[in-house]
């Protein structure tokens, strides 16, 4: 069969090899990539897909650097940000319950250097130099701010199962003024967009005594614009002031963040003591508890949802790569071959909103996908507009195929990953101090209540509940539904909450109560009433002695 006889597109004439590599082409922009684990698919992607359209319009002298192989593999990192003394090594140090390497705590200001606390076989301390060229490591990239930064970088590596399953970066304690700003030799902020890009949870501390936020702060958290879903706020030290100075102190923190982090949501603060010291005034332990619970929670969920972020962070680089690119092709463009091209950058620079407004239009993109306008216009000033690319349509669509197709591939296979590790958590240190036993969270409280006792805790309010239960007409020692309800809706809980105790209480699912289980009913509802939740199914404790099963 002729190449002309070929059914097909190709209509015309061509020679056999250029056919062959058109059509090779299609069929592999048909084909489904193949991907082993989520990690290698967001690796190749990157690589075939978006670093092409990074390269062609110089976004990583803009943005951010080139990704690597280590920022696909690594463990999931948490960054600690805050103010000088507001307890940052403390917290780290609470966390692995061990000392690291290269460890100071003080009042004053200790921690110069930024601290990677990862796993290592033997303890020890990797100088910032060594760690840069390091392939196996994160931070290759990092060797682009400087040997004044590079100085005071390094890793504190320990064996610890807490690192086994996330990393831990301390960062230098921000101080205010513009002295100590300028001191640094390396842009403090940008280190941190750096970083911030990477991980996987930023925490902001504060001491409950130093709210003030300074100018380098405040700087400091509007680099992190963009990562707002990342972030996490602890208001530490919540132990040395009294509750209506907390309930002040707390108010007055958010209000401050509310200023500098423009979101309409509200940042979730956690409050607390975040240390092994006695609590200095223990009116507040439950909520302290409560609240280190939750962060816990937080923390032990992100070696489970690594991938999933990692996937989130490459579309986010994605749409920024793309916009990126329509700005630097339309100034591109804009300039004239010739005559008067310095002149013409001034002007174009200047009027970069103008531009951003008629890519928007034009392309139908959100605003918030555009880089900060100041920013680049900053960037702009030193760069070389003829040596800028024009529009490349094929580049484009191939990053396009890749948010609308393979994108939603990985997003599949991030589930199954989850659903074959579910066990997947941080474990060790502070994270096994509460997990079981008496110091439990909650343990004998609400529907835990007489969980050691071998009397049946609802056994001493009863003589109570049955002076009701025998003026509700019992026949052969049982209430109907209907007259459980009158008394039940007393309590003025919603009728979903009441279904669920009714579920609870009917041990014998006979759709009556006996003596015994209205007891269990109204115990319930007292356990609902003073704030606790009800459990799914009924705790062993809590089953009638009469319905137990004796072996």
């Amino acid at each position: 069969m002729s190449l002309m006889e070929q059914p097909g597109p190709a209509a015309s004439p061509v020679p056999g090899s250029m056919f062959s590599w058109v059509s090779k082409d299609a069929r592999r922009k048909k084909e489904p990539e193949l991907f082993q684990t989520v990690a290698e698919g967001l690796r190749q992607l990157y690589a075939q897909k978006l670093l092409p359209l990074e390269e062609h319009y110089r976004f990583h002298e803009f943005h951010s650097p080139a990704l690597e192989d280590a920022d696909f593999d690594n463990k999931p990192m948490v960054l600690l940000v805050g103010q000088y003394s507001t307890g940052k090594t403390t917290f780290i140090r609470h966390l692995i319950e061990q000392d690291f390497p290269g460890m100071r705590i003080g009042p004053e200001p200790t921690t110069d250097s930024f601290i990677a606390v990862m796993h290592g076989p033997t303890e020890g301390v990797v100088p910032g130099n060594a760690l840069v060229v390091d392939p196996r490591r994160p931070f290759r990239k990092l060797n682009a701010f400087g040997n004044a930064f590079l100085n005071r970088f390094m890793c504190a590596q320990l064996p610890n199962p807490v690192l086994d399953s996330i990393s831990i970066i301390d960062t230098p304690g921000i101080l205010s003024g513009e002295k100590q700003r300028i001191s640094r030799g390396y842009d403090f902020a940008a280190v941190l967009e750096w970083f911030a890009e990477r991980v996987d949870r930023i925490i902001l501390l504060f001491d409950a005594h130093k709210l003030d936020i300074s100018d380098e702060f405040s700087e400091v958290i509007k680099a992190l614009k963009n990562h707002e879903d990342k972030i996490r706020v602890v208001l530490n030290k919540a132990d040395q002031i009294e509750t209506q100075q907390l309930m002040r102190v707390y108010g007055a923190l958010m209000w401050s963040l509310g200023k500098i982090i423009n979101t309409p949501e509200v940042v979730r603060v956690y409050i607390g003591s975040f240390w092994s010291h006695p609590l200095l005034i223990p009116d507040n332990r439950k909520l302290f508890e409560a609240e280190e619970q939750d962060l816990f929670k937080d923390i032990q969920s992100l070696p489970r949802n690594a991938a999933l972020r990692k996937l989130n962070d490459l579309i986010k680089r994605a749409r920024l790569a793309k916009v990126h690119a329509y700005i630097i092709s339309s100034l591109k463009k804009e300039m004239p071959n010739v005559f008067g091209k310095e002149s013409k950058k001034k002007e174009l620079v200047n009027n970069l909103g103008e531009i951003y407004q008629k890519i928007e239009r034009e392309h139908q993109i959100s605003p918030g996908d555009f880089p900060s306008l100041r920013k680049m216009q900053e960037l702009l000033q030193t760069q070389d507009f003829s040596k800028f690319q024009a529009l490349k349509p094929k580049l484009l669509d191939t990053v396009d195929d890749m948010l609308a197709n393979d994108i939603a591939r990985l997003m599949v296979m991030v589930r199954q990953e989850e659903s074959l590790m579910p066990s997947q958590a941080v474990k060790g240190g502070a994270f096994d101090g509460t997990m079981n036993g008496p110091f439990g969270h909650g343990y004998g409280e609400g529907a835990g209540e007489g969980i050691d006792d071998v009397e049946w805790v609802v056994g001493k309010d009863k003589p109570t509940y049955d002076e009701i239960f025998y003026t509700l007409s019992p026949v052969n020692g049982k209430i109907t539904g209907a007259n459980a309800k009158k008394e039940m809706v007393k309590s003025k809980l919603p009728n979903t909450v009441l279904g669920k105790i009714w579920k609870l209480a009917d041990v014998d699912k006979d759709g009556l109560l006996d003596d015994e289980e209205f007891a269990l009913a109204n115990h319930l509802i007292k356990v609902k009433l003073e704030g606790h939740e009800l459990p799914a199914d009924l705790p062993p404790h809590l089953i009638p002695p009469s319905k137990r099963r004796h072996e």
